[in-house]
């Protein structure tokens, strides 16, 4: 079983018509680490992230099977409560996205949906995801401001609090330092550090020095396969599989 927090993925399989997008396979992630998924385009990897948010429901076309248990329940099954499910597994994504309001807006819609409207409850949850996506010194005599005004790498840090502002059990991320400066990247990398401690974390990136710096645990997908899994420091100093070692060493992808 898993540990409490963390994603347990079974015989996990995703197809297009004919077309394999993910091949099954079976891999878990805890709560207290970092799982980086490294691949090049076209292996499956936003797919994934897409099926364990529940994404994939609006993908036409689509099916998907195994299990994915969080807490020991199956988040596929059709009884589940989707909107439940992709509060517990927050998603970032790799272009920002702040709503066309105040930060402080942006950071109260999801708890406002919830049904979280206390000003004093919101503004200490505010505060609190801020400074985990350490953003809450530059920002917090700005909250007022429109979202627009800040920096790329500062409004992806908002949209980082903005999705723990849910107080996420899992934190998935697709990209999210895509297009930002080595000091905005760096901040988030620091950010996941911390934020490690009390959810489990998968996070899809191309950049496979990120991969090496950040994740505990590294997964190489390769058109829909899953290669390869395991520590990260043991799958880029010995990895078991030849397509692993061309891949991370730039042979290809």
């Amino acid at each position: 079983m898993n540990a409490p927090g963390g994603l347990f993925i079974e015989a996990l399989a995703v197809r297009a018509g004919d077309k394999e997008l993910l091949k099954p396979f079976s891999l878990r992630v805890d709560r207290g680490e970092i799982l980086g998924v490294i691949g090049p385009a076209g292996s499956g990897k936003s797919t994934l992230l897409r099926v364990l948010n529940r994404l994939v429901d609006l993908d036409d076309g689509l099916s998907v099977s195994g299990t994915v248990q969080l807490d020991g329940a199956n988040i596929l099954g059709p009884e589940v409560d989707v909107p439940s499910v992709r509060k517990r597994i927050g998603i970032v994504f790799s272009v920002q996205v702040p709503l066309p309001m105040s930060i402080y807006d942006n950071l109260a819609f999801g708890p406002r949906l919830a049904g979280v409207t206390d000003p004093g409850g919101l503004g200490t949850l505010m505060e609190e995801s801020l400074r985990a996506a350490y953003l809450w010194d530059e920002v917090e005599d700005r909250l007022r401001e429109p979202a627009s005004n800040l920096s790329g790498g500062q409004q992806q840090r908002m949209c980082l609090a903005r999705t723990l502002m849910l107080r996420p059990e899992v934190l998935l991320l697709d990209e999210p330092c895509s297009g930002l400066d080595p000091i905005s990247t760096a901040k988030i990398e620091e950010a996941l550090q911390g934020l490690k401690k009390r959810m489990a974390v998968i996070l899809v990136t191309n950049n496979v020095k990120q991969a090496s710096r950040v994740a505990d645990k590294t997964a190489f997908l390769l058109m829909g396969e899953l290669v390869e899994c395991g520590p990260t420091q043991d799958l880029f100093t010995n990895p078991k599989h030849k397509r692993t070692e061309e891949y991370i060493t730039g042979r290809f992808g």
